[in-house]
């Protein structure tokens, strides 16, 4: 029936023409039609026999008197256009050299005109099919997928072309089955191809066949088609026409790539008004209406005799068995009979053109034709241009078309989608889902993967010896995300951002600084502020009781210079607490730096003003001018000035900075004050520390000095915990980050001058404001006279 259909569109073009009056005026296309078998001496000796009508056959010689045949149309099985392309390639003497067409699928090696050079094929390329398979495995997000491809030189092309798309777009094939050519061979293998389809997990097969195979058919008849997959084919591996009893049609659902042709309008209005009354000499017609419109038959001509059906057309057979539409091959038959029509007319135009020859009577010789071939183009009855070998043929556009036969019978391919390759790309394949039917046992979008999708906040991890659509889901990383599904990596996250717990989004980070309002920072502002309150508040004590005898003995302006000192060194703090900048950063330790070095050299001439007050006893005018010049007074600008150098050049070299630390705290960006050169830092610290020990070591050597008032002791003490505060600072400090780090800190400094101001000026607040009587001349008397009976008991 398929080849039927063939014969009637070579016939429907054949009578278009002879009507056409601007074609081939004046001039009639007749045929011969020929019903070759499939062995190949079969079809080469009606080639011969075309050639010479004789009987006999006897090469290079001809019987034929007029009417020769200029063409051949060899049907759809591209060996039979080799074989006869290679027999009219040995023919030497032009007179009889002849023109074939293939208009069955495209077949590369037919294109070699060093082997074919008469050889011209209609059909289009099937070099993107492998792009339109590959495009709709994509849409689908089919990765897993086998292939069944008839053992030959297409199917050896289509699976080059197939390996090159699938890599290209991460498309696996879980196998490769090659159909041989050789049935037999083929149906002793199908127990292990049933087998191969039950155990793999696959569950998208594409079928690759060429016209003149019978491997679809042989596929369905060794029932693989029962292990329910979905089936991608070519246009050619079609049957939809098999028959059966079973309710279920297991290609139901499948889809086939069919390159795409306009209809010609005219061509379903010829079938449909082609009867055996028309063309009595058509005797397969006349079977047709015999057997399914009960007419009788004639003997022996075959012809209808009578009681047929009333309105009986080709339209009214049973769909599994006739097409009404024009099919691939048969939109190429009438091709080819235009192609040699228009070359024809174009022959006989040019030879009118030139002086006639002999009797004046046309010379159609079918060597000739092959310049005008290789030159034709023209419009074919729908709009489409056609030029014959050129890579306009190659612009192959693919119909989509989803068979529909549950029930069975039912018969229906409806186009359900396009693929051109020519198109932009993401637009090349378009195509509408809710159209599609899936095969029986698919209840939803089949799904053919070798592994799961890894959900967002996981990555693909490959299977060792395995495909790369095989693979395990890993968790991304910390702060790493994967926010599609089988993503290759990770995607780190900026350092703005944080993961959220699912791993798939990159989530903002706070921008958090140790506030006022945070509970720390209100809780080391209100220490600060209230230490400072405290400090002025002794400040105030000592200022009020300045003539009192304890205030005096310890140099009152060292006093008062260490209380205001001690002051500004408790509201040093509130720098380090709200949101910084570089003049903050800047101001924060170049102040605390300062602050500490007037406070411990201010300690530091207090010692030695205590060591010089009994060194005046000895005799020496250089310690008498000393405690009289007050040059004791002259250590704190001179010590001060020595940090300012150590601050110029810290501030000059590498100064603090704001330092966004986007890592101490999960989702959060604390701006801290980076410190800048970690050096300078150190150096001055350990030059605040320098000024420690001085003091320490000055104290220490007069804490035994007999004085009423000796704050010896209480400097060494304050001293000593001036060390213990920062030495412990150190390693907390490197251990901790972000506003801990900073709170540290702060809670040093607090700690370091809440030590001063406790050790030093806590003993002589408690005797000037709870024992006064140990605050007059008649006890600080009564205590000198026994300092001296201690030092001399000889006195006694």
């Amino acid at each position: 029936m398929r080849n039927y259909q063939c014969y009637l569109a070579f016939i429907f073009a054949i009578e278009e023409i002879n009507r056409n009056p601007h074609l081939l005026p004046n001039t009639s296309l007749g045929f011969d039609l020929y019903h070759v078998q499939r062995g190949e001496w079969d079809f080469l000796s009606y080639v011969f026999h075309m050639l010479t009508e004789m009987g006999r056959i006897i090469p290079n010689y001809t019987c034929r008197m007029e009417n020769k045949t200029v063409a051949l149309l060899t049907g759809p099985s591209w060996k039979t256009s080799a074989h006869i392309g290679r027999l009219l390639n040995l023919y030497k003497y032009p007179q009889v050299m002849d023109v074939a067409f293939s208009f069955g699928t495209y077949a590369a090696i037919l294109s070699d005109r060093s082997q074919f050079s008469s050889v011209y094929q209609t059909a289009l390329t099937d070099t993107s099919l492998a792009l339109g398979i590959a495009s709709l495995m994509i849409h689908y997000s089919w990765t897993w997928v086998g292939l069944f491809l008839v053992d030959n030189q297409k199917g050896a092309h289509i699976l080059s072309y197939l390996t090159e798309e699938f890599s290209r777009n991460r498309v696996c094939v879980a196998f490769v089955k090659m159909m041989p050519e050789n049935l037999l061979s083929f149906h002793s293998e199908h127990k292990g191809n049933i087998e191969l389809m039950r155990s793999t997990s696959v569950n998208v097969v594409f079928i690759y066949d060429d016209a003149e195979s019978l491997h679809c058919l042989m596929l369905y008849s060794t029932y693989i088609f029962y292990t329910w997959k979905v089936w991608v084919m070519n246009s050619q591996c079609d049957v939809s026409n098999n028959d059966d009893a079973f309710i279920f049609d297991l290609l139901h659902g499948s889809l086939f790539y069919a390159h795409h042709h306009d209809e010609i309008s005219d061509f379903k209005k010829f079938v449909q008004t082609y009867s055996p009354y028309k063309y009595p000499e058509d005797h397969h017609l006349s079977c047709f209406w015999h057997k399914f419109f009960n007419c009788s038959l004639s003997l022996p001509d075959g012809k209808i005799s009578g009681n047929c059906l009333p309105n009986a057309s080709l339209e009214l057979l049973p769909s599994n068995l006739w097409e009404m539409d024009m099919t691939e091959e048969t939109y190429n038959i009438y091709n080819s009979v235009y192609a040699v029509a228009h070359s024809l007319h174009e022959m006989i135009v040019k030879q009118v053109q030139m002086p006639a020859h002999g009797n004046g009577m046309l010379n159609v010789h079918p060597w000739e034709l092959h310049r005008f071939l290789n030159k034709i183009h023209f419009k074919n009855g729908a709009g489409h241009h056609l030029v014959l070998d050129s890579p306009m043929n190659l612009n192959e556009e693919y119909d989509i078309i989803n068979f529909w036969n549950f029930p069975k019978g039912l018969q229906q391919k409806i186009k359900v989608g396009t693929f051109s390759p020519q198109a932009p790309q993401g637009q090349q394949l378009l195509l509408s889902d809710h159209m599609i039917q899936w095969a029986i046992g698919f209840t939803e979008l089949p799904r053919s993967v070798c592994s799961e999708n890894c959900v967002p906040g996981f990555r693909k991890s490959p299977q060792e010896g395995k495909a790369i659509c095989c693979y395990d889901c890993t968790q991304c990383p910390d702060n790493e995300i994967s926010n599609d599904t089988d993503m290759d990596n990770c995607v780190k996250c900026p350092e703005t951002h944080y993961a959220n717990t699912q791993q798939n989004h990159c989530l903002q980070k706070d921008v958090t600084f140790l506030s006022y309002e945070d509970p720390l920072g209100m809780a080391l502002s209100c220490i600060a502020l209230g230490c400072s309150i405290f400090t002025v508040c002794v400040l105030g004590v000592f200022v009020k009781h300045h003539h009192t005898p304890i205030v005096k003995a310890n140099n009152r302006g060292l006093t008062y210079t260490l209380l205001i000192t001690l002051t500004f060194c408790f509201l040093c703090p509130l720098l380090f607490i709200g949101r910084q900048n570089k003049v903050t950063c800047i101001l924060q330790q170049s102040t605390f730096a300062i602050l500490f070095t007037v406070a411990l050299s201010t300690v530091l001439a207090k010692t030695v003003t205590v060591v010089l007050a009994f060194k005046v006893t000895v005799p020496g005018r250089m310690v008498r001018w000393l405690m009289i010049s007050r040059a004791p007074n002259f250590i704190i600008p001179i010590c001060t000035l020595i940090q300012l150098g150590l601050c110029g050049v810290w501030l000059s070299i590498s100064p603090p900075f704001v330092d966004p630390d986007a890592h101490s705290e999960h989702g959060h960006i604390i701006i801290v004050c980076n410190k800048g050169s970690t050096v300078a830092f150190y150096c001055v610290l350990g030059y605040l520390c320098f000024l420690a020990l001085g003091s320490y070591s000055m104290a220490y050597l007069s804490m035994n000095l007999p004085d009423t008032f000796n704050e010896a002791k209480l400097l060494a003490f304050s001293m000593l915990m001036f060390f213990s505060v920062w030495v412990t600072f150190l390693p907390v400090y490197h251990s901790t980050k972000g506003k801990v780090m900073v709170a540290m800190e702060i809670s040093s400094i607090l700690a370091s001058s809440a030590g001063l101001l406790g050790c030093i000026f806590a003993p002589k607040c408690y005797i000037i404001l709870l024992r006064p009587d140990k605050n007059s001349l008649h006890f600080i008397k009564k205590e000198a006279q026994i300092s001296k009976l201690q030092l001399n008991p000889c006195v006694s």
